[in-house]
């Protein structure tokens, strides 16, 4: 036993969604702990409301290494900004009923994203493909990472079906990396693209347009051949953070090839976007080297977010990044050239898709036109 930690009666600390406020820690001893008959002083106290670190996940698989790591670090205490208004409106009331009767599924309401009222309201939605276990793992996502189930090549039919039901403006498609298939999951990306077109291509409204959120590929020329050629709207692919801390948060990417896959989108002539989550350890500079990194490498837009920790066994929360710095940098964004920015605390890069995408054509469109002058 080690001494400097005295023996102390077993203690749980609840943590996550389940626990009675909402994710925070929350002790099963009230204040005041006593052991043997004696009330521990401070230090001791503080020990012993440490985490219980279990060496197994909650869907029974043994716990890396890193994520025994990540669970010393209690759930941190949101700040007051951390927070949304619910304002339903009448566009929103209706998908809402219509997914409930449906049986429909979308990451929005599953993830309990924070913007599902505004997004709805838009008629606009995420999709996830591909399953629910990914092949690689970043410190930051709630999925988690295992051994696929087999594709189901149905899967990009039913999503078109379900995007049909909702009557979408705008569907942005995201899923899982899927190294365990030969062409790295390229054609289930593309074939969900080409079915949500066709079957809305006699939308009394429009085509419903879509938005790719695509892992890299590994940037096998063939596989991004297949993702581009299905036209998607706009093609996302989310370096999330910046490259000094890049491989200890998704050592299953690289940076400089995240760079690559978002240059070879831009060559094929798509729209392009990106995202950046602030608060694993960056610095406000790195942020702002980051951004003309992604433009340089022809990024069209841009969402920054803030860092909201899945579980104990994710990446601690290393900083809160206050609402001013997200208008200082949406702002940067901005001069520095990106036809949309959306940035905010609870911004999602799902978030205002739709609008975002209005954004870069207009922006385009007024190039063409100072060209042709």
């Amino acid at each position: 036993m080690n001494p400097a930690r005295p023996a102390f009666s077993a203690m749980t600390v609840r943590t996550g969604p389940g626990s009675p406020d909402g994710g925070r820690q929350q002790a099963d001893t009230p204040p005041g702990i006593r052991n043997n008959g004696r009330t521990l002083d401070h230090a001791e106290e503080s020990i012993a409301r440490e985490p219980v670190v279990s060496a197994v996940a909650p869907d029974g698989r043994k716990m890396l290494r890193l994520e025994v790591r990540n669970s010393q670090t209690p759930i941190e205490r949101k700040p007051e900004w951390i927070k949304t208004r619910a304002k339903m409106g009448p566009e929103y009331s209706k998908m809402q009923n219509l997914v409930k009767s449906e049986g429909l599924h979308t990451v929005c309401q599953e993830a309990g994203c924070p913007n599902i009222y505004e997004c709805w309201e838009d008629r606009e939605a995420t999709f996830l493909i591909g399953g629910d276990q990914c092949t690689r793992r970043c410190d930051f996502c709630q999925i988690d990472t295992g051994k696929p189930e087999a594709l189901d090549r149905d899967e990009p039919r039913r999503v078109g079906e379900s995007v049909v039901t909702m009557d979408l403006n705008y569907a942005t498609i995201t899923g899982v990396a899927r190294d365990d298939l030969e062409d790295g999951g390229a054609w289930l990306y593309a074939e969900t693209v080409r079915q949500i077109h066709a079957q809305t291509a006699e939308r009394e409204a429009g085509r419903t347009k879509v938005e790719l959120l695509a892992p890299d590929f590994n940037a096998v020329p063939e596989q991004l051949a297949e993702v581009f050629s299905s036209r998607p709207e706009v093609f996302a692919h989310n370096v999330e953070t910046v490259p000094r801390i890049f491989k200890r948060i998704r050592p299953g990417f690289r940076y400089e090839r995240s760079l690559k896959v978002i240059t070879e989108a831009r060559d094929y002539g798509l729209v392009t976007k990106s995202n950046l989550i602030l608060g694993m350890g960056e610095t406000r500079e790195e942020v702002s080297e980051a951004l003309k990194q992604l433009h340089d490498a022809g990024c069209e837009l841009v969402t920054i977010t803030q860092y909201l920790r899945p579980s104990v066994r994710h990446h601690p929360v290393e900083r809160w990044v206050k609402p001013h710095e997200f208008v200082e940098l949406k702002e940067e964004a901005e001069q520095i050239g990106f036809s949309g920015v959306m940035s905010g605390p609870l911004v999602r890069s799902s978030y205002r898709a739709g609008r975002l995408y209005q954004m870069a054509i207009e922006k385009r469109g007024a190039f063409v036109a100072s060209q042709a002058v």
